[in-house]
């Protein structure tokens, strides 16, 4: 299974992604949290990515691809994987396919959460009282949906246009989600 989440922030991607990973025994890639553990491991990559962090910019696409086919490489990920975070852009997903052909691999699917707008207004606000993401601000909310309507929407239609693209609803008991997906990836 190597499978793509994707949605907008706060569509629940991360929290479907991590029992699913755990339920079918396959690596759960989420690409902030393995650009954060390369800095924190101080690997070769991982100080390059320091060097953009610690200047508050983007890390740039080459660089995480690069991280994330290392992090393919990795046992866990053998039997496959699922990419939280990951692509955000055309350019990304251009990026991860030719890395996965390199790999010998391909996508089986993108799974999209559909997630209305009032709900990821009232998931990402009301998450501040539970995580504290300095993140989460009303502006910064605001701006994080901008961000991705405008770079990551396109994917949707790249995805769709590949025979890849399978949409779930994102709204619900987190179950009902669950089966959703279990649903949409044929399992």
């Amino acid at each position: 299974m190597r499978v793509v989440f994707l949605g907008p922030p706060g569509a629940g991607k991360g929290t479907q992604a991590r029992e699913l990973a755990r339920e079918r025994s396959v690596a759960h890639i989420a690409t902030g949290d393995m650009l954060r553990e390369a800095i924190a491991n101080g690997t070769a990559l991982g100080r390059q990515a320091k060097t953009y962090y610690d200047r508050g910019e983007l890390v740039p696409d080459a660089l995480v691809v690069g991280m994330l086919g290392e992090r393919l490489q990795v046992p866990d990920a053998a039997h496959g994987f699922i990419l939280d975070g990951f692509p955000r852009t055309i350019a990304q997903a251009e990026a991860l396919e030719r890395l996965l052909k390199d790999l010998g691999r391909e996508l089986d699917r993108v799974v999209f959460f559909e997630v209305s707008e009032p709900e990821l207004l009232r998931r990402l606000t009301a998450r501040r009282a539970v995580e504290q993401r300095a993140d989460d601000t009303d502006e910064t909310v605001k701006n994080r949906l901008h961000v991705y309507a405008t770079q990551t929407e396109p994917l949707l239609e790249y995805y769709r246009n590949r025979s890849r693209l399978v949409a779930v609803p994102g709204e619900g008991s987190i179950d009902a989600i669950r089966g959703a997906v279990r649903q949409a990836l044929g399992r």
